[in-house]
């Protein structure tokens, strides 16, 4: 095959090509190492201002970028792009789609692409080869961006990899490109994030009008491998997973499943402790008191995915558990729960001395400190950015695991508030309740957003993330991936279900706490297949089954902490008010799916089970495990 000496070389898109070629100049990225030199404006610049003349504003400063010790820290101007707006996704084109379409919101689409097309081409742009998702699992794809935006290339280069060009052919084919045009988002949206997708039959273009990574170099990425797995049939899970390897040498992987803020970062992590060493279990709200677990030895940690798992038929081994692969290069890591230097010295010390530079976003860093990612900055005065991020590569972890891996457990996260006598909430999922298949499925199909995220602009009250927690990231319709995920769920008989609450466990402030306890109890014990006797069916028949007792290393745990109507601040009532609120918030998410045609028959079953009412029982035998 002949090698490619120049981007002129390529098999481009017509567009991407003519871009290029009307461009002033064209920097093409051959590694993360050039494009951090450019992020701060050059070699010997330790400071560089995004910014851009805006029609009618003048110039704007969009985002400051510092290079500290180790790596380069971008701060935005405005709180508000230090987050994901959950809203921010359109689609362009005519497919199917249940998403919010373009034209609908801002009118025509060719007018916007064309301008935005036209802008690029009068600006020096940068751009580089990467392959969406692994090889023979993804695409060929292609990012075009004004080059004074290299913050935002090198999370792009660093989440997804770069492609140098003397290791591309003419065989090169991009079916993925991402446009970015970042002043659009004040000329044409009023300020918003905005991301469109636009899906022809041979490319699928992302317009990113914004240079928050998350919408687009992140998430939007997952909607190009959803996109993909929608047509062929197979799925890229939202989850983190981790081998658990048990002071005993057992070995359990664990998948674990959630909206954003859901946990999935932090079960890669080892439990937090206090100063003594313990693990403080929880704080109770009312009376204050706090409960510590002692654990003087916990289980290894090997790292296998982060944030997206790909599950692509041709790494499943047919012995009935779902396989899985990392579907990134790097890690997108939310810091806000490190609060100070001890709280995690693991993760402090990949950042504070890691094996190459990293990308920090919304951390307080002037040029030539160290970036500490509990320094994050302030959205207003004494009020510190909720979403502080570094973009972790993952050969800067210790421990990872490039192979694709069986999974035992999945495990699904949800953000719980308080939930007391005086103020009952759906906070009642005890510290690990145990899930049969099918009403671990509907689960995937509700998933709740949960309390206080921080990882988006907030909403008001119990909200859902969309199935399988990836619907903001997807561009097709919800009831094909319902029934990808049930498919999945049949295959794996003998993967078992749990979930996780955190924030709060009724009346007890946890943090992520039940997590951690779950995930050392669980590996120490094999897994989380329960003879019946050890099991009591949860008051409400959504959580599944709650464990009777529990114990780590010879310390119990709280029976008001596995059934939270045994709580003296909760007790019966307000369990129950909690679970009437669960299954208003199951009824009105699961209509979304059966109002329309699409969802298969044995989905369709399961769904009215719990519009029933059924209980735990009914649950198994709608989807028997092995």
């Amino acid at each position: 095959m002949s090698k490619i000496s120049s981007w002129k070389d390529l098999n481009l898109p017509a567009d991407a090509r003519a871009v290029l070629e009307a461009a002033p100049s064209v920097t093409w990225f051959e590694n993360s190492t050039d494009i951090l030199e450019a992020a701060v404006g050059g070699p010997g610049s330790d400071t560089f201002t995004v910014s851009y003349d805006v029609p009618g504003k003048g110039v704007v400063d969009e985002v400051v970028v510092n290079r500290v010790k180790n790596g380069i820290a971008a701060n935005y101007t405005t709180a508000y792009m230090r987050r994901r707006d959950p809203d921010c996704m359109f689609i362009a084109d005519k497919g199917v789609t249940d998403k919010t379409r373009f034209q609908d919101s801002y009118g025509e689409w060719e007018p916007v692409r064309e301008a935005a097309l036209e802008w690029l081409k009068g600006q020096n742009v940068a751009a580089f080869a990467y392959l969406a998702g692994r090889k023979g699992m993804g695409v060929d794809a292609l990012v075009i961006a004004p080059a004074n935006a290299g913050f935002f290339a090198l999370g792009l280069a660093q989440l997804q990899g770069i492609i140098p060009l003397k290791e591309l052919t003419k065989d090169f084919n991009p079916k993925a490109i991402i446009y970015v045009a970042p002043p659009f988002r004040h000329t044409h949206f009023n300020g918003k994030q905005v991301v469109a997708h636009n899906r022809t039959p041979d490319l699928h273009e992302l317009f990113s009008f914004n240079l928050y990574p998350g919408p687009s170099a992140k998430k939007g990425i997952y909607g190009v491998l959803l996109t993909i797995g929608e047509r062929e049939g197979w799925v890229t899970n939202h989850c983190s997973t981790v081998q658990v390897v048990t002071p005993y040498d057992n070995t359990v992987t664990i998948m674990h499943e959630g909206a954003s803020g859901g946990g999935k970062s932090e079960m890669l992590e080892q439990a937090h402790r206090e100063a003594d060493g313990r693990v403080l279990l929880g704080r109770n709200v009312v009376t204050g008191e706090k409960r510590h677990l002692e654990m003087p030895r916990t289980c290894d940690l090997f790292p296998v995915t982060d944030d997206m798992a790909l599950a692509h038929p041709s790494i499943q081994k047919g012995d009935d558990r779902l396989y899985v692969t990392d579907a990134e290069e790097a890690w997108f890591l939310r810091v806000n729960h490190i609060t100070g230097y001890g709280t995690d010295p693991f993760l402090e010390k990949a950042t504070v001395e890691p094996k190459e530079p990293l990308l920090f976003l919304s951390v307080d860093a002037v040029p030539g400190s160290t970036a500490l990612i509990w320094e994050p900055v302030m959205d207003e005065p004494g009020k510190p950015c909720p979403n502080p991020r570094v973009v972790m590569p993952r050969r800067c972890v210790d421990n990872v695991v490039d192979d694709a891996v069986g999974v035992d457990i999945r495990s699904f996260g949800v953000r719980c508030p308080p939930c007391t006598k005086h103020k009952p909430t759906y906070g009642i999922m005890g510290l690990v309740q145990i899930l049969p298949p099918a009403l671990a499925w509907l689960w995937r199909l509700t998933a709740p957003r949960g309390h206080a995220n921080p990882s988006i602009v907030d909403t008001e009250g119990m909200s859902s993330e969309g199935v399988g927690s990836y619907w903001p990231f997807c561009t097709g319709r919800r009831v094909d991936q319902a029934n990808l995920l049930l498919e999945q769920f049949g295959k794996a008989r003998k993967t078992r279900y749990i979930i996780c609450p955190n924030q709060h466990v009724g009346a007890w402030e946890v943090g992520f706490a039940p997590q951690w306890i779950a995930r050392e109890y669980l590996a120490r014990r094999g897994g989380a297949k329960f003879k019946s006797d050890k099991l009591d069916p949860a008051r409400c028949p959504l959580l599944g089954y709650s464990l009777y007792s529990m114990q780590v290393e010879g310390r119990s745990i709280a029976r008001w902490f596995l059934e939270v109507n045994t709580q003296p601040e909760v007790g019966d009532d307000a369990y129950d008010a909690g679970a009437a609120m669960l299954y208003e918030f199951f009824e009105k998410e699961l209509a979304k799916f059966t109002k329309g045609p699409g969802l298969s028959k044995h989905g369709r079953e399961i769904i009215q089970c719990c519009l029933d009412r059924g209980g735990v029982e009914d649950y198994e035998k709608l989807l028997p495990a092995l």
